[in-house]
């Protein structure tokens, strides 16, 4: 028969603490792994970004192409009707029969010689636009080819990564979920959000020399002792991470504590030799 999984909330308060100690260093882990792709992950997905920037900007610059040679054909039709008005309109006038009528179709032959000015100007600001436009969007298409290159490479580059480390990290994310299992919801949402506000990743972290492991602040010795009990789970008063003793971590106290005794023994030998 299967043995029937404990609730996390019948877990001991050193259980809890252990739990959250071992989920801590294997995300540490996965950490150290995304580390080792430094800004790659950045640097591709900033890429993609320009790339799609500078793909939308050269569709609306052809879109505005395309609208000022459909306006540069609207100006030529305008030319020609108004150049029609004014053949026209001279015809009429070896044809006047009094000076009302000769200065009606001089006014004409004047507006529509203007309105051929006019839409010459327009189209010679057209074909203007329409050369800027031009030389952007061949620029852009140099800037495409370029970013797209580089985007390439950096993609090859982080694939070589990912797939040398892509085994570990599903290993470990997998044993850290099996973790988060054993660990209350509420304590787990507490632990996750300590983590998130870290810079370093740190929820839980391991007192050492009377400090604490996330901000080396200095720890009393009364809340040190609290937090050797294991009767409740123990924050650090300056960053707020969880905090656990070195027995629980795993680490050796007398580790924490050779340094200086090497110091000690190394100025006694030296007082020796001087004597």
């Amino acid at each position: 028969m299967a043995k029937e999984k404990k609730d996390p909330a019948e877990y001991s308060v050193e259980e809890k603490l252990k739990n959250l100690y071992q989920l801590q260093s294997i995300l540490t882990e996965i950490d150290k792994i995304k580390t080792l792709r430094g800004e790659l992950p950045l640097e591709v997905q900033d890429l993609a970004d320009e790339i799609e920037g500078l793909k939308t900007r050269m569709d609306r610059l052809n879109s505005e192409v395309e609208e000022l040679k459909a306006q540069v054909i609207d100006r030529r039709a305008d030319i020609n009707e108004a150049e029609a008005l004014i053949a026209r309109y001279n015809e009429q006038l070896k044809n006047v029969r009094n000076n009302r009528e000769y200065d009606t179709l001089t006014k004409e032959v004047e507006f529509q010689t203007l309105e051929v000015e006019l839409a010459n100007k327009k189209i010679r600001e057209a074909n203007e636009a329409i050369k800027n436009h031009t030389e952007q969007i061949n620029q852009g298409r140099e800037a495409i080819a370029e970013r797209t290159e580089d985007l390439d490479a950096k993609k090859v580059e982080l694939d070589d990564i990912i797939s040398e480390t892509r085994q570990e990290e599903e290993r470990l994310r997998e044993k850290a979920k099996a973790i988060e299992t054993t660990v209350e919801p509420r304590l787990l949402s507490s632990f996750k959000r300590i983590r998130k506000n870290s810079r370093n990743g740190l929820a839980v972290v391991v007192v050492q020399r009377d400090a604490c492991g996330g901000c080396f602040n200095k720890i009393p010795p009364q809340r040190q002792l609290d937090v050797k009990m294991h009767k409740k789970i123990i924050v650090c008063e300056y960053c707020g991470r969880i905090m656990v003793d070195t027995e629980l971590a795993g680490i050796k106290a007398a580790a924490v504590e050779e340094k200086p005794k090497k110091k000690r023994t190394i100025r006694r030998l030296a007082k020796n030799e001087e004597d």
